[in-house]
């Protein structure tokens, strides 16, 4: 979206209701946000409240380009500033060791706290609106908690219903999300006891921090921080999920068939599913067999799939390379609940 498109003045408005402690869902290149005002334990409260989300998952605080990083963090570790000068704005949220005048709502107790830059125009001028660019927004998907999160204003609307029960303020669209899937989550608040700590993959991956950084991320620990879209269910649509290695998907197609079910698919490898588009007991989507372009459609697949009145939604699983790690996490996330519903409706 170019800058000159930016609706001035429904993002100020925006603002002010930020400002007065309301929700407001906005678009970051990831997935939409549900934001209220970081230093508002009581607005805070108000975003666990509408997505139904216990109190102890902290939440990301979103700050504008200019923002004071050290207002907010107790400290600043080098590596910290190398990541943020080379991918900030951008999908990447870096958990820090908190500043102890910014109220623990948003760190659900913690005493870190996780922060990012969006890259989305409208969000950046929300954020340069809000407070004069001195404020941060905190900002979970602007979804139910575990479900799908929303990469459209319409997937906002569709989550929270219409007004008077919509708990959101208001919804700033500016189209679908570029990225489309959440942002890379990395701890550096245990720098010197643990160093940089992966806490959840996204587009931004563990090689690229390794190659900045000189170090490679971990793997988390049992005592790295709470983090947002980590629990093992997350993600999730209403179906039952199933992943499916590619050479089993046939099979497994005329298996369901036998039986009677209706299937959603989301697939990418076109060469087994030639003619499969006539099978009218079948809904399916085609994503693009590259990582970027798979995980900008993803959510909306699920989404469109969770429409279809499936008895199963079947996923061919994606590839296990690093460029993949982040969408391989999420969907093995949003099929955690769904173990062993193949076998029980075969």
């Amino acid at each position: 979206m170019a800058e000159a498109t930016l609706d001035r003045a429904a993002i100020h408005a925006a603002a002010r209701r930020l400002e007065q402690g309301e929700l407001v869902a906005f678009p970051t290149e990831t997935v939409y946000g549900l934001g209220a005002d970081a230093e508002n334990p009581a607005a805070v409260a108000r975003i666990y409240a509408a997505k139904g989300r216990p109190s102890g998952h902290p939440v990301i605080v979103h700050l504008a380009p200019e923002a004071d990083i050290g207002y907010w963090a107790a400290s600043m570790p080098a590596e910290a500033c190398k990541l943020i000068d080379a991918f900030w704005p951008g999908p990447l949220t870096l958990i820090l060791k908190r500043a102890r005048h910014i109220p623990d709502t948003v760190a659900g107790g913690q005493d870190s706290i996780g922060l990012r830059c969006p890259s989305h125009p409208v969000a950046q001028a929300l954020l340069r609106a809000f407070r004069q660019g001195r404020g941060g927004v905190a900002a979970p998907s602007a979804n139910k908690f575990g479900h799908v999160s929303p990469t459209t204003a319409q997937h906002v609307r569709d989550e929270f219903g219409a007004e008077p029960d919509n708990p959101v303020g208001c919804i700033l669209d500016g189209g679908q999300s570029e990225v489309g899937i959440e942002s890379t989550i990395l701890d550096l608040s245990r720098m010197p006891s643990h160093g940089p700590v992966l806490l959840r993959p996204g587009r931004i991956t563990a090689e690229q921090i390794a190659n900045l950084i000189g170090i490679r991320p971990r793997m988390p620990d049992a005592g790295a921080p709470r983090a947002s879209g980590t629990l093992d269910s997350h993600y999730a649509p209403r179906t039952p999920v199933a992943l499916i290695d590619t050479v089993q998907l046939p099979s497994m197609l005329q298996r369901l068939a036998f039986a009677g079910r209706r299937v959603a698919l989301l697939w990418y490898a076109a060469a087994p599913f030639a003619g499969m588009s006539t099978q009218s007991d079948i809904a399916q989507i085609e994503l693009p067999a590259d990582p970027d372009g798979y995980a900008h459609g993803l959510y909306a697949a699920l989404r469109a799939m969770d429409s279809a009145n499936a008895d199963i939604i079947l996923v061919e699983s994606p590839p296990k390379d690093s460029r993949w790690q982040g969408i391989n996490d999420r969907l093995s996330r949003a099929a955690f609940d769904s173990t062993g519903t193949l076998e029980l409706i075969l």
